[in-house]
């Protein structure tokens, strides 16, 4: 059956009296046109439901600065420029540091009073050697210890599974061989 009206003249109230009463008898018999009145009603209260709100006092256009990069973001994306600029600081930096490590520090001025004990290279060699020993004394007693403790601990963790072992076979024995095998499941067919 097709509708001789439009449902949504007669949801906006643009209809004459004698339109809409017609209307309403129509849709007293027709299920069709009672589901599109029925959607624009919720449609309606969807709407209604929806909380007012100020719009914005400025909006941003693609012109403003807004959008325009910061001076860095301008920078690193300059492309060779960049590249030249960077490579031009890491050489200085390179000589700079280059003349830093060849230049010899001004002696101090040592006072009259005052002399400093020169040390040769055989007592810097004996402190050397000496502070070696130590470390590998101390190295060797830290070494010594911690293989201690793990062979204490292989020896309670192998009394253990010895334990286990015993205990394994006396629940074989007492359960019996044919128990044991049956379908691989201890206990069934008891």
């Amino acid at each position: 059956m097709s509708c001789s009206f439009d449902v949504k003249d007669y949801f906006f109230g643009e209809l004459s009296p004698q339109d809409r009463r017609t209307v309403d008898l129509h849709l007293a018999s027709c299920p069709k046109c009672q589901e599109e009145l029925d959607a624009l009603n919720l449609t309606r209260n969807a709407l209604l439901m929806v909380r007012d709100e100020e719009p914005p006092s400025r909006i941003a256009f693609v012109s403003d600065k807004v959008f325009e990069p910061r001076w860095y973001q301008s920078l690193w994306n300059s492309g060779p420029k960049m590249a030249f600029a960077s490579s031009a600081v890491l050489a200085a930096a390179i000589l700079v540091h280059g003349f830093e490590l060849n230049r010899v520090p001004a002696p101090a001025p040592i006072a009259q009073t005052q002399t400093q004990p020169a040390i040769t290279e055989a007592e810097i060699a004996t402190r050397v050697n000496a502070a070696v020993q130590k470390a590998v004394t101390e190295s060797e007693v830290r070494q010594t210890a911690i293989l201690r403790q793990v062979m204490a601990q292989q020896k309670v963790y192998n009394a253990q599974m010895a334990q286990v072992e015993d205990s394994y076979r006396t629940i074989r024995r007492s359960i019996g061989p044919s128990n044991w095998a049956s379908n691989g499941r201890v206990g069934e067919g008891q």
